[in-house]
């Protein structure tokens, strides 16, 4: 017997979700799939300057390796010499705010949006990443939607970040457990 909790035929995208025309979003697509992605690994000031032409919010000397992914980013602010790593995805469905000198290590998935499940139309929603100042995630660190994580955190490898983190605090775990004060 089978009963329904999840028709996605009722599905819709609301109204000026993604911040942009399509046009502007498949625009960048195409750019981050060339320009951005094929671009020797020391230019940082190329994917910098792509990034801002598409209305992100890069601060000085911000490293941005070619494979990163940004889904919008015109809702992406990083501050002055942060770095993000190889594979790092910031699916920037909504806000995502990175402080200075803050590191965001390879394989991580900063992850701004999902779905109600609790509705047979399983509505989308996004919900503003804040990560501090002089912050730490290591590798393949999974950021929830709505969090905010302290200045000075640093979150271990595989953390999986669910729940606000304290600043100046070492997390480690999935899901991120406070260790110790930094």
């Amino acid at each position: 017997m089978s009963h329904s909790i999840q028709d996605l035929n009722l599905y819709k995208t609301p109204k000026g979700f993604r911040g942009k025309s399509a046009i502007v979003v498949q625009l960048w697509w195409v750019v981050q799939g060339t320009l951005f992605a094929l671009s020797p690994q020391f230019l940082y000031g190329w994917r910098r300057f792509l990034a801002k032409i598409f209305g992100a919010k890069i601060g000085k000397n911000v490293l941005l390796r070619p494979s990163v992914k940004m889904t919008y980013p015109w809702k992406v602010s990083i501050g002055d010499n942060s770095w993000i790593g190889d594979d790092v995805v910031l699916y920037s469905l909504g806000e995502i705010e990175i402080g200075s000198n803050t590191v965001v290590s390879q394989k991580g998935y900063i992850c701004t949006g999902s779905h109600n499940y609790d509705k047979i139309d399983f509505p989308i929603y996004a919900k503003k990443i804040t990560i501090g100042n002089q912050c730490w995630l290591a590798t393949d660190v999974f950021v929830a939607p709505g969090i905010s994580i302290g200045d000075g955190t640093v979150v271990g490898a595989r953390s999986s970040v669910i729940d606000n983190l304290d600043g100046f605090s070492v997390y480690v775990g999935s899901p991120a457990k406070f260790l110790k004060k930094r």
